[in-house]
């Protein structure tokens, strides 16, 4: 080929929360990266509460945390799957997940984390199911008959066949990217790149973005190579904490813990409401989140 047909040209990713937004429809199957108290798209999973989305099935991390609680009392969920649902060292299990399920609000998916990759796999590889040993014999397939046992036909062994976990839309937070959506994450990002394997759209938000030379000097770090969305979000992972650039804010995830818990407790969601209505529904969009939340606040997360 030769004059312009020859060259390729790239495209720019950036885009917006509410863009990222418009992509979920109401029933889709979403999943939020991150490790419990730590890297979790906050201004993406805040964007869709305030969109007010419906009826998702949400694939929470390996263990989730309370960006899952999050949903869950915006009304946005009617499934969830995930091993775990909580905030170490806060709270053992989310109260809202805790009570939605004990009330019957939500559906859950059991597995336990080997089953939850496998499922990942499943998908990344277009497949139906993952074969798997661990759990045989077990409660699991009892529990939940998704889980299936059935005997391989080539040693004739009982192995539980996972279901593939199917992601229509994956949303991840990232330290840094080009504007071409090459990610590199900041410490850990396993569970993060097996839900981008297992979808069909990804979209990161960033603390940063970088220029393609600096994506390209250290090609290694690069975790997601082929974003189909970059958000600048600095402070995204806000009430949590971003590998290198900030620690938890405790006393916030606090306050949200006590709001969910006075509605496991007590049914009421008085001041649960009052949370959503004070970081959700009325803020206008990040920004206006983080002056919220306020300055000396966010700076006094730095990560030293």
């Amino acid at each position: 080929m030769t004059g312009d047909s020859a060259t390729a040209v790239r495209e720019p990713r950036l885009t917006t929360e509410a863009e990222v937004s418009r992509a979920i429809q109401d029933g889709m199957t979403i999943a939020v990266g991150g490790f419990i108290n730590a890297a979790h798209p906050m201004s993406l999973v805040r964007r869709i509460i305030a969109d007010r989305k419906k009826d998702l099935t949400v694939v929470g991390a390996a263990s989730a945390g309370l960006e899952i609680d999050l949903l869950i009392s915006g009304g946005c969920v009617r499934k969830v799957v995930t091993p775990y649902v909580g905030a170490e060292g806060l709270v053992g299990i989310g109260p809202a997940f805790r009570h939605a399920a004990q009330q019957g609000l939500i559906e859950t998916f059991d597995l336990d984390e080997a089953h939850f990759y496998a499922g990942l796999r499943a998908a990344a590889q277009r497949l139906p199911f993952n074969p798997w040993r661990a759990g045989v014999g077990t409660s699991f397939p009892i529990i939940n008959p998704a889980l299936r046992e059935f005997r391989d036909p080539v040693r004739n062994e009982l192995l539980l066949a996972i279901p593939a976990i199917d992601i229509d839309v994956c949303l991840l937070h990232a330290a840094r990217s080009d504007v071409y959506g090459n990610v590199q994450h900041n410490g850990t990002r396993y569970g993060d790149v097996a839900m981008y394997g297992a979808a069909e759209l990804t979209f990161v938000s960033v603390e940063e973005i970088v220029s393609p030379e600096r994506i390209r000097a250290n090609p290694a770090a690069t975790s997601i190579p082929g974003a189909d969305g970059i958000i600048r979000a600095p402070f995204g992972c806000h009430p949590f904490s971003s590998d290198g650039y900030y620690v938890p804010d405790i006393d916030h995830l606090e306050d949200f813990i006590a709001a969910t818990s006075q509605w496991l407790k007590t049914g009421s969601r008085t001041r649960l409401d009052e949370y959503l209505n004070t970081y959700v529904y009325e803020a206008k969009d990040h920004i206006d989140y983080l002056e919220r939340i306020g300055m000396r606040a966010l700076l006094g997360l730095a990560e030293v």
